[in-house]
């Protein structure tokens, strides 16, 4: 190990040269350092990019499957009645007369303390399912839990109900069913299902002081009512979904008036799922070009400095840029874009008109669907070629990135030893050095001594 005596015989300041000759030395290392930085800001960029341009890949794939465009909005005459156009729809209007709503069966029983013995209850359903429960006990809180974990699609709650002659407090227990329609009715029975089907099974809520308070029903609505086509169609909620192609249909309250329920195509909906595909282009466009700016600024003497963007003089992404403009640009079947409100700009960029694109909608919807759906597709295809994660350019530009990152930071490495050891040597040739001086110090020291004790004797 080198001893570091930093000047004690030579007066030099060791210590200083040596660092002056170390950062001479590592002027190469630097420069790979510097290097590597810049290559780490070019992959964040790249990925940046590429997660932009996979995203406008996946978007405009799904913008280029046939229907993609076709949307449809469906309007009703009465907030009793609301209309939702879904996949499928088309330009109709229908008129229909809500008769009733669908609603669920709640019955509750005679007052009782406690269940009848054997503990044993059957509910039969109106579309035939029967279920046999036995509760723990004849208590009032084990029938409601036996009945509440039977899953049959009843629920049951106890509920007070004052006190009889005696004192004795007195409940009844009220029977809900979870779901709407004729086809969840169902009966409560006092015994097994044998019982039941022997005939000899009590009907709980039918019996003195019990009630059905609310029965079981489906939803009716007519259509062309006063009319000999008039027909009537039924739901089991309130929901009908059969009424027209792709229009789903919800009551919530009987009308007497007809209400009349339109679907006309959504040009709105349609131009925004085209819009989405020209503002995603535009953002990757946007984010290669800002970046491939340079920025003038100047170094700490004052001198002009002139600093390349990331992407500045990178042609893959020039490349990309341009394969993705013209997928955007090029005709379709002899016409341009622009017919459609999709064009290109005087700054590169894609521009798109609502305007334009609803006229043309308007007047040959199937035509239009057909020439955004070949854009989004031909933006698509560009995209997935430069995104691919295996075969992608931006991907590939990433991969040989790294592999250039990872070759500087062993070279960095390297040159760690390197200098550590150009360091110690340094280290080793100065403390030598100093240790020199000081014997030539201490020899001039004894010499002056000598000359000086002859002189006296001279003298």
């Amino acid at each position: 190990m080198a001893v570091g005596l930093d000047g004690l015989a030579s007066g030099l300041p060791t210590a200083d040269l040596i660092a002056s000759l170390m950062a001479i030395e590592a002027v190469p290392q630097n420069l790979l350092k510097n290097s590597a930085i810049a290559a780490n800001t070019s992959v964040a960029a790249l990925r940046a990019l590429n997660g932009q341009i996979a995203a406008l890949a996946t978007l405009a794939g799904t913008t280029a499957k046939p229907g993609s465009l076709d949307f449809y909005s469906a309007t009703s005459s009465s907030t009793k009645v609301t209309a939702t156009a879904t996949a499928g729809a088309e330009n109709s209007t229908l008129d229909i007369v809500v008769g009733k709503l669908a609603q669920s069966q709640v019955g509750v029983t005679a007052a009782m303390t406690q269940w009848s013995t054997p503990a044993v209850l059957t509910i039969v359903r109106a579309d035939g399912t029967t279920k046999e429960i036995t509760a723990d006990s004849t208590s009032l809180d084990d029938v409601v839990a036996a009945v509440n974990a039977a899953g049959t699609g009843v629920t049951a709650t106890k509920v007070a109900s004052g006190a009889d002659a005696n004192g004795v407090s007195q409940f009844r227990l009220q029977f809900s069913g979870k779901d709407t329609g004729a086809s969840s009715a169902f009966t409560v029975y006092s015994g097994s299902a044998a019982d039941v089907s022997a005939g000899s099974a009590t009907d709980v809520l039918t019996q003195p002081g019990a009630a059905v308070i609310r029965t079981a029903q489906d939803a009716s609505v007519t259509l062309w009512a006063g009319t000999p086509a008039a027909q009537v169609l039924t739901s089991a909620t309130n929901t009908f979904t059969d009424l027209l192609p792709g229009v789903s249909v919800t009551v919530s309250g009987a009308s007497v008036d007809p209400v009349t329920i339109s679907v006309a195509r959504d040009t709105t909906a349609s131009s925004a799922a085209a819009a989405a595909v020209v503002n995603a282009l535009n953002g990757v466009l946007a984010y290669i070009s800002t970046r491939s700016v340079s920025t003038a600024s100047t170094d700490a003497a004052g001198k002009p400095i002139l600093s390349g963007g990331v992407f500045t003089g990178d042609n893959m992404t020039r490349v990309v840029s341009q394969k993705l403009l013209d997928a955007a640009s090029a005709p379709v079947a002899g016409h341009s874009p622009s017919e459609y409100g999709i064009s290109i700009t005087k700054t590169g960029a894609m521009e798109f008109s609502a305007q334009k694109f609803a006229a043309a909608y308007e007047k040959d919807p199937v035509t239009v669907q057909a020439a955004v759906s070949e854009i989004a597709s031909r933006i698509a295809s560009a995209a997935s070629s430069a995104s691919d994660k295996t075969t992608g350019t931006v991907s590939q530009k990433i991969t040989g990135t790294q592999s250039t990152i990872t070759n500087l930071n062993d070279q960095v490495a390297r040159w760690d030893d390197r200098l550590a050891t150009r360091k110690t040597n340094l280290q080793r040739m100065y403390s030598a050095f100093e240790v020199r001086m000081s014997n030539m110090n201490a020899q001039m020291t004894w010499l002056t001594s000598q000359v000086d004790s002859l002189q006296a004797q001279k003298d």
